[in-house]
């Protein structure tokens, strides 16, 4: 499939976008927890996917469809709150809008690797070669000096796995053919009332504080939810597959450029040479060799 122009600008906005949330989510750290930050984020981006909906998915939907969406919706919400929650805990340790981007981007790496062990799918050299450099990039990137890799790191890269099997989940459940976006609107809702009700529980909710956290808040769930889900999906929609793969997975390099030009973040030259590393993993990870070069 030959991807329009179209397809690649609204490919590259979301990539933007999403990159430019690790600086809204290290911003917003610095007033909220991780659970009243995502609580208030999901439950926008929840109720920001309520125009697209009408607009994209019109039909209405039978109780069969509507009970498989439920389902899927609160299975994938349940990971995504987990998923969600280790990023924004990994990115307050780690106050590093850059490096948190390049790590949760190795999911990118991850998810074909977990495919092939437990779902028995098809891969390639260059996914086994892809995977070698990331993990190599990703010691460069946390090991500073003499430091080991520290906890807001691991916290990050347990994070990945969820983010890989929230993936994999989602590909599993796309196959009972329910609507995307209503699932979508499904799990974010579920991702958000766990955030919440965490939140009561374990955090001081301090309206003064949510006051203090607006601006990266609303950026969270209407622009990096809301905005960026929806062009991601209209992208996709005439763009070869492997090609969007990549483009989606420049997020981690805009996270970096967001955290250099907003956050003032500096990095290390092995740091830099670890992100070219874990980026040229993730792209060799999303490249298929045709039958004659295999």
């Amino acid at each position: 499939m030959k991807t329009k122009p179209k397809s690649i600008v609204l490919l590259f906005l979301t990539a933007i976008i999403w990159g430019f949330a690790f600086v809204a989510q290290k911003v917003g750290a610095q007033y909220v927890g991780a659970f009243t930050f995502n609580g208030i984020r999901f439950a926008l981006g929840s109720l920001s996917l309520f125009p697209v909906i009408m607009l994209f998915e019109k039909e209405k939907i039978n109780k069969e469809k509507f009970r498989k969406t439920a389902i899927a919706g609160t299975i994938c919400g349940i990971v995504l709150f987990i998923a969600s929650t280790l990023q924004q805990m990994g990115v307050e340790i780690t106050n590093s809008a850059g490096k948190s981007g390049f790590i949760t981007g190795l999911y990118t790496v991850f998810v074909p690797i977990a495919a092939f062990l437990f779902m028995k799918k098809k891969t390639n050299i260059l996914t086994w070669i892809g995977a070698v450099l990331a993990v190599g990039g990703l010691y460069l990137l946390c090991m500073t000096g003499e430091e080991s890799v520290g906890i807001g790191d691991l916290v990050l890269l347990i994070g990945t796995v969820f983010w890989t099997v929230h993936i994999l989940a989602i590909d599993k459940f796309m196959l009972d053919g329910i609507g995307p976006l209503r699932f979508s609107q499904f799990q974010f809702a579920v991702c958000a009332i766990l955030s919440i009700i965490c939140a009561l529980i374990f955090e001081d909710i301090s309206f003064t504080a949510i006051r203090s956290a607006l601006l990266p808040i609303l950026y969270g769930g209407f622009m990096s939810v809301g905005v960026a889900y929806t062009c991601q999906v209209l992208g996709q929609k005439d763009a070869d597959p492997t090609f969007a793969a990549i483009v989606l997975s420049t997020e981690s390099v805009f996270g970096a450029i967001g955290g250099v030009i907003l956050a003032g973040e500096t990095m290390t030259v092995s740091a830099y040479i670890g992100c070219v590393l874990i980026f040229t993993g993730i792209v060799l990870s999303q490249l298929k060799l045709n039958k004659k070069s295999a």
